[in-house]
């Protein structure tokens, strides 16, 4: 091995791989976590805190419209009453509890915590 005359590398280099190893070898993890006044992440099982950008969010809590459409009723004086909605849903917000999948080594947020 190259590191074979410097303990510290070679130490470093062994803990290194046990560590990746041992990740490697966990299954999907599913965590809590809090969303910080700057957006950033902190988890139950990774306690230092992610900056944005750094995580994914996934679709359905990034602060989308719902579009919903058809129906009819009665009530107008032109037209058959069909009408449309968009439906806000609450993106991310500090102080948020969320639940959190860790897929290898990157933190997913999968929805709001209430």
């Amino acid at each position: 091995m190259a590191f074979d005359g410097h303990a510290g590398a070679n130490k470093l280099a062994r803990t290194l791989h046990k560590r990746m190893k041992s990740m490697s070898d966990s299954p999907l993890v599913l965590d809590f976590g809090r969303i910080e006044s700057d957006y950033g992440l902190i988890t139950n099982t990774f306690p230092v805190k992610i900056p944005k950008g750094d995580y994914t969010v996934c679709r359905h809590v990034t602060g989308i419209l719902l579009e919903t459409s058809g129906g009819s009723h009665g009530g107008h004086e032109h037209g058959d009453g069909s009408h449309s909605h968009s439906i806000p849903v609450p993106g991310l917000s500090p102080g948020n509890h969320v639940l959190v999948a860790w897929v290898q080594n990157e933190a997913v947020v999968i929805d709001v915590i209430n």
